[in-house]
């Protein structure tokens, strides 16, 4: 007589992740079986019931819901604690055991802390880098004894299934406005400008831009020509090169068209090197309207600036006196 299958419980966030899973068209054959195996476990299918829709025998089928019961509170636990990478978790859950006389497989719980430390600041620890590798982060597991011991490519292959990637950077911003109501009331008019865009272009031609400069470019020219690509062998470019100083890119960027429209390359960004660039831009089609989107920088709200626009629109106006930007 066959004994009492395992109770399967799974939350709301597993089971969108087990359903995806089991939709992969990605992940190998039995990764999608087992997903699926749970899947019909929780809806409350006997084990001979489930084995022929995955295509394995009932013995089989309860190894896998033994599987997830027994991992299933050490998994709550990454859960609550690391959301985003529930998905590596479950992943781990679904490998192979390891073979007879092949080392013990770290639990949920260990990886979930492995991975925690992953996103910590290296500083924290104590260590004299600003991003984690993948040998620096193996040792500080191993220190602090998560795990007695652990390979650097098993590192790597936790972070991969966790899509954790210490090493790289993205640049963002953080607004200097400290009013949330004043930021949000530019926010959207920013957004509605770039909304508007390709009405107003269909509509009369109206051209919208952002516009910004790259500044601080080196400009460096190699000693000697680089050599070109022959079979056997990759293109050779010289590794000592002259500086020339630096130079700065300004450009626009029609938001309709996705054109970059006027670049220009100087040396400096000036108050009156903005204004000829936005006058260049402007004279590649005098005859339509333009709406420019640009940031703070002083050059880009200057009084010759707002000179040259209330020139071009005929206006002669008193400007005022001359005020801080950010007012």
């Amino acid at each position: 007589m066959p004994g009492k299958a395992s109770k399967v419980t799974i939350t709301e966030k597993q089971q969108v992740v087990l359903e995806e899973l089991s939709r992969s068209r990605t992940l190998s054959r039995v990764v999608v079986q087992r997903a699926m195996i749970v899947l019909l476990a929780f809806q409350g299918l006997l084990n001979e019931e489930i084995a022929p829709q995955v295509g394995i025998n009932r013995q089989q089928v309860g190894v896998w819901r033994q599987r997830w019961h027994d991992a299933w509170d050490a998994l709550c636990v990454w859960e609550c604690s690391e959301p985003r990478r529930l998905r590596g978790a479950i992943l781990e859950i679904f490998k192979d055991a390891p073979g007879r006389g092949s080392p013990g497989k770290f639990t949920a719980e260990q990886v979930a802390q492995i991975v925690a430390v992953a996103c910590e600041s290296p500083e924290l620890s104590g260590r004299p880098i600003t991003k984690w590798t993948h040998r620096e982060l193996r040792d500080e597991v191993i220190k602090r004894k998560i795990v007695p011991s652990i390979s650097v490519a098993q590192i790597g292959r936790y972070l991969r299934q966790a899509a954790v990637q210490p090493h790289r950077t993205k640049i963002w911003l953080t607004t200097t406005e400290k009013d949330p109501e004043k930021f949000q009331r530019e926010v959207e008019a920013v957004c509605q400008t770039y909304l508007e865009a390709p009405a107003l272009s269909a509509a009369d031609g109206t051209h919208t831009v952002s516009v910004d400069e790259k500044t601080s470019i080196q400009a460096l020219e190699r000693t000697a020509p680089e050599k070109p690509t022959q079979p056997g062998s990759v293109a050779k470019q010289e590794h000592e090169y002259k500086r020339h100083g630096t130079t700065t890119l300004t450009a626009g960027l029609d938001i309709v068209t996705g054109e970059i429209v006027s670049p220009t390359l100087e040396g400096t960004r000036t108050e009156e090197q903005f204004v000829a660039h936005i006058e260049r831009t402007v004279n590649t089609d005098p005859e339509a309207n333009w709406v420019f989107v640009v940031d703070r920088l002083n050059t880009h709200v200057s009084e010759s600036l707002a000179m040259w626009v209330a020139k071009q629109c005929g206006l002669e106006l008193d400007l005022g006196k001359k005020v801080n930007s950010a007012s």
